[in-house]
């Protein structure tokens, strides 16, 4: 058996200042740090923070007075700053800074008067946290795409998610346009998600498997096994070698791996090993430079 590895994959840069953000509170504050939310979503990664002092929680009101709470790397909405600012919490942000231009998006386009619409995915925790920054309106680029009955002539602005499918957004989009053709739109879907989506494109014709490394809850991993599977290709999401069932590899010569932006490499390492391919060939794609400064606090 070949192993083709997806390049690039793994970790963003939105993720690796998340974690940073907690494992510094961690060594300067001391334990406990309370998390809202996971730090980013991948089990691996939010279990050694935990093993290590973080405390995972789901609302800001499960954190003691006067605690320190990091927020996710996944954006809050406006309500808990203010819940976080009435318990005396000090809050350091982790959120994505590509995520927080989703939001200030959203701000300026409904201060000029537009309808705000937000294609993604409902119930997701980035969505959650945009959704609360303005009054707008969600497409759910999985379902039918329904619009308000406003006036043909309303100004909207479109915004997204920004670990989308970019196939099934443009989609999403070309909906929206054909009945607001002056439409506003942004693209926010970020440059990780969009990379590691056109590598497993240019991976997936040469492979007979594509083994997805990372989290069921994470969007960008589950849009990475739906475009291998797109163009005709079995593919898997796992969070690591335990999941493989050997039937999937059953006459498969080539298998693909790639990983989503919140997964370790050290799981991608133990998937190779346990598959104990012949040969590994990497698949090299777009080169990654981008680093996000610290939350000022933390600086």
């Amino acid at each position: 058996m070949e192993v083709l590895l997806s390049s690039p994959r793994g970790f963003c840069a939105g993720v690796v200042r998340a974690i940073e953000v907690v494992d510094i509170c961690l060594r300067k504050y001391g334990k406990p740090v309370y998390v809202k939310h996971q730090i980013v979503h991948n089990p691996y990664v939010v279990a050694d923070l935990e093993s290590r002092g973080a405390i995972t929680v789901e609302s800001v009101d499960e954190v003691p007075e006067g605690s320190l709470v990091v927020f996710s790397a996944h954006g809050s909405p406006p309500e808990d700053f203010e819940m976080a600012k009435t318990r005396g919490l000090t809050v350091i942000d982790a959120v994505c800074p590509l995520v927080t231009r989703v939001h200030n998006e959203a701000k300026k386009y409904h201060g000029e008067g537009k309808k705000v619409v937000l294609v993604g995915h409902r119930g997701h925790q980035e969505v959650r946290g945009t959704m609360g920054q303005v009054e707008m309106t969600l497409i759910d680029d999985t379902g039918e795409i329904e619009l308000p009955p406003w006036d043909d002539d309303q100004e909207v602005a479109v915004l997204t998610q920004t670990t989308l499918s970019v196939g099934d957004t443009a989609q999403a989009i070309s909906a929206i346009r054909s009945r607001f053709p002056a439409a506003t739109v942004r693209n926010d879907i970020c440059y990780a998600t969009t990379n590691r989506q056109e590598a497993v494109t240019k991976m997936a014709g040469n492979v007979d498997l594509v083994l997805v490394i990372g989290a069921e809850n994470s969007s960008n991993c589950n849009r990475l096994r739906e475009v291998a599977e797109a163009l005709g290709v079995p593919s898997y999401l796992i969070n690591g070698p335990e999941e493989i069932d050997p039937s999937w590899l059953d006459g498969k010569e080539t298998v693909g791996i790639t990983s989503g932006a919140s997964t370790p490499e050290v799981l991608v390492e133990s998937v190779i090993e346990r598959l104990a391919p012949e040969k590994v060939t990497l698949v090299s794609g777009v080169e990654e430079d981008v680093t996000f400064t610290l939350p000022k606090q933390l600086r």
